[in-house]
């Protein structure tokens, strides 16, 4: 049997397995052990095997990834975000739907520090829920603005899986994380065009307006001032090339650790903060080891450049092909977890994608847009699912409804990078990359 059908074979092995509930790990190093073995032998494709997790693990690109995790979880447990949520209810409060819309810019603001969007979803269900709820907010609208929200922090640097995106396809991850700071500004604020145009539509979705007074807004502010310090720090670092990407989320951690000692945090919660830092590091770890196995067995098949050349052949306008790409991944997304999604399919749909001529960083923010939409989208949704655990009196059901809009929100979101692509490319081709 030749190596192009075992990889066939392989990848049809594959897609039964993830669809069959293995976890992607498993079910892509078995794969890759096994294909790797067919095709080169027992002892060198054991072997290759065997070094891919210390090769990939003392890669000095992979230490930002739990720089940028225990800056979410340090903020997360010194109880940084509450100032957020209150300020944005101060300041916009005013607005027709405000509290959902002080949620949105509140979890944007969290977002900027922390690359967990179910953290997001998590803190903002025990802060922001109860608010909307006891305004008069319909449950369905209270549900999705956090489950939405949430979706923020997969964009917005620092992002973990822009970080993911740039290890697989070799790309710089200080332009990527930097580059994805405009869209997820737009994605925040096409949510709030949204949600002021629903409140208006139908005020029964959202509860009476309030206004605060100018004391009430300014006094808001100081309580920001720990996220946005390490926002500016963070983004500046990488902007103007001071810092490496893993020397600025290293520099924001230290800062918020201080703050957070300031705000009154005890052993206690830095304790929590580093054991789920190290929980979720390691998982994250193990996927991409696991799924680079079969990214190794999928070039010595010979795969990604068969597909790539297939789809440069085809008769039909680029567009159409990436918005098939984009419908399969859509698709995908309700089955798969957004990070085994990007290991499994950019090997492949990546050397295809840049063939047609599109932009890598561009991509890279299209595709990471699309693993925002997976978050939303039922069966999987895992967003809706920290939503619904964290407040069970809410319905799974009534989560997912809640979150339609939003889901249009983002293809529309997406719509508008495909169409207006500076507003990706704009940050990074200004950046200082020395």
């Amino acid at each position: 049997m030749d190596s192009f059908t075992i990889g066939i074979l392989g990848t049809i092995a594959m897609v039964v397995l993830v669809f069959a509930g293995v976890r992607v790990f498993y079910a892509a190093a078995v794969v890759g052990l096994v294909g790797l073995v067919s095709m080169i032998g027992w002892e060198a494709g054991a072997g290759m095997a065997g070094t891919i997790p210390h090769s990939k693990s003392v890669t000095y690109t992979l230490s930002v990834l739990p720089m940028f995790i225990l800056i979410g979880f340090l903020a997360f447990h010194a109880g940084l975000t509450t100032a957020l949520f209150a300020a944005g209810r101060a300041w916009l409060g005013w607005m027709p739907g405000g509290l959902a819309v002080a949620t949105i810019m509140a979890a944007t603001g969290f977002a900027a520090v922390s690359g967990a969007s179910t953290a997001t979803a998590a803190v903002f269900s025990r802060v922001a829920i109860p608010d909307m709820l006891n305004a008069g907010y319909d449950k369905r609208l209270a549900a999705g603005v956090v489950a939405a929200g949430g979706t923020l922090a997969t964009l917005i640097p620092p992002s973990a899986l822009l970080v993911i995106y740039a290890i697989i396809v070799e790309e710089s991850v200080g332009a990527l994380l930097v580059a994805g700071f405009l869209p997820g500004l737009v994605s925040a604020l096409i949510y709030v065009l949204l949600i002021v145009g629903m409140a208006k539509f139908n005020p029964k979705l959202a509860g009476p307006i309030r206004s605060h007074t100018w004391r009430e807004r300014w006094k808001s502010l100081p309580g920001t001032t720990p996220i946005i310090a390490v926002v500016v720090i963070i983004f500046s670092a990488m902007y103007f090339g001071w810092a490496t990407p893993t020397e600025a989320g290293a520099l924001g951690a230290f800062v918020v650790f201080v703050l957070a000692l300031a705000h009154g945090m005890r052993w206690r919660g830095l304790k929590d903060a580093l054991l789920e830092t190290a929980k979720l590091t390691v998982m994250i770890f193990s996927i991409i080891w696991g799924v680079l196995m079969f990214v190794r067995f999928l070039g010595f098949a010979g795969l990604p450049d068969a597909f790539a050349k297939w789809v440069v052949a085809l008769d039909v306008p680029p567009l159409a092909i990436l918005i098939c790409i984009l419908l399969f991944y859509v698709v995908l997304g309700m089955f798969m977890d957004a990070i085994g999604m990007l290991l499994l399919t950019l090997p492949v749909v990546y050397p295809a994608v840049i063939a047609l001529g599109y932009d890598s960083i561009w991509f890279g923010i299209i595709v990471v847009k699309m693993a925002e939409i997976c978050l939303i989208t039922p069966p999987i949704g895992l967003n809706c699912f920290v939503v619904n655990g964290v407040r069970p009196d809410i319905p799974l059901s009534t989560v997912f409804r809640g979150i339609f809009p939003f889901f249009i929100a983002d293809v529309i979101t997406v719509g508008v990078f495909i169409a207006f692509p500076e507003i990706i490319l704009w940050l990074p081709k200004t950046m200082n990359m020395g």
